[in-house]
């Protein structure tokens, strides 16, 4: 049991949590470095209580200087100008917190050399976990680094197309999302609406293939043919127009619309593409969704609080990142070698005000 605290006038040290706990140094060091697995946990709990008491803070420094690596996870996102990709990071953030680790947000635009960049520049500073939230196609610019020793998991991304013996030492999980785009477009097919538009940018990553694969694939069930021109992507340049959503969906939806042959709702790639998309309706005079239905993917806060409220396909992002966050620091730390695994969460169709029957 925990007694009496008395406060040392000089800086607190593990022998000092070793010696209110009531258990050697040695103890204490396995409970900071992650090494619990046959730790009692009455023993845990009363080092913990210890550390509290005593306002215990472990010096990173030194921590970084005996292992090599600081106690800091690495964050590579497509771009902060999409709100899904803050609220992302804040929620990893707050699931490393809780373990005692920082995270450093990196924002690549989804372009291989960058991300490569962060990953030479993080693992320099001793960072040995990185959560990718590019969806990349492909992996071959990282593996270099995971061999190295460099623990990595994948967001919005299924790993089995690359090589076994890499597979095995990366994990990953995203959302269904070709369940989600099927979803999305079945909403709209139970409403009446025969002419749907799919909206995106550059089909340049895996998770927008699998949406437009759900889609398609709930059109043919449906026996209607996906029709090429009812299908937008923007190609104009290199990028993939994460900066530019908002004004790429509101242009998709505009020529969409002007077409010979018209249509009657819209499935948007992400919310900031479908928000787009409803200022391009009301651009050509048309009304959402009285006009033209729309429905989006990811249900970003503002999609709740837009006019009409946006029709969505959820992303709970906020209850895989704890899993996700656990999962990466237990292999940092030495408490899970299991080979790599893919975590596939369901989606999750949300009824706004954007969709309704067809005129």
């Amino acid at each position: 049991m925990v007694g009496r605290v008395v406060m040392p006038t000089r800086p607190i040290t593990i022998q000092d949590v070793a010696l209110l706990a009531q258990t050697s140094p040695s103890t204490v060091s396995n409970l900071l470095n992650g090494r619990v697995g046959r730790m009692r946990s009455e023993t845990r709990a009363r080092i913990e209580r210890a550390m509290n008491e005593l306002d215990y803070r472990p010096s990173q420094v030194a921590r970084q200087l005996r292992t090599g690596q600081a106690p800091i996870l690495g964050l590579i996102i497509p771009s902060v100008a999409n709100p899904f990709w803050g609220a992302f990071a804040q929620s990893v953030e707050a699931a490393a917190r809780v373990r005692g680790y920082q995270v450093f947000l990196c924002d690549a635009e989804r372009d291989p050399e960058q991300e490569l960049r962060y990953a030479e520049s993080l693992w320099s500073h001793g960072v040995r976990g990185v959560i990718f939230g590019s969806s990349p196609l492909s992996l071959d610019h990282v593996l270099g680094f995971v061999e190295r020793g460099l623990r990595v998991v994948v967001f919005d991304r299924d790993i089995g197309d690359i090589d076994p013996a890499m597979r095995s030492i990366i994990d990953s999980i995203s959302v269904d999302n070709e369940c989600g785009g099927r979803m999305a477009t079945e909403h709209l097919l139970d409403l009446g609406h025969r002419r749907l538009g799919f909206l995106s940018g550059p089909l340049r990553t895996a998770s927008r293939l699998e949406r437009l694969e759900g889609y398609r694939c709930a059109l043919g069930k449906a026996g209607i043919a996906p029709d090429p021109g009812l299908i937008w992507q923007e190609t104009a340049n290199e990028n993939f127009g994460d900066v530019e959503g908002f004004e790429l969906g509101r242009l998709g939806a505009r020529e969409l619309l002007r077409g010979p042959a018209s249509c009657t709702a819209l499935f948007a790639i992400n919310d900031m593409y479908a928000l787009g998309a409803c200022a391009g309706v009301r651009d050509l005079g048309l009304r959402v969704p009285e006009d033209v239905s729309i429905v989006g993917f990811d249900d970003i806060p503002f999609a709740e609080i837009s006019q009409p409220p946006l029709t969505t396909v959820r992303q709970p992002f906020r209850e895989m990142m704890v899993p996700v966050v656990t999962l990466l620091i237990d292999r940092l730390q030495g408490a899970n070698d299991e080979p790599g695994e893919h975590v596939t969460v369901a989606p999750e169709l949300v009824l706004r005000a954007s969709t309704a029957p067809p005129r």
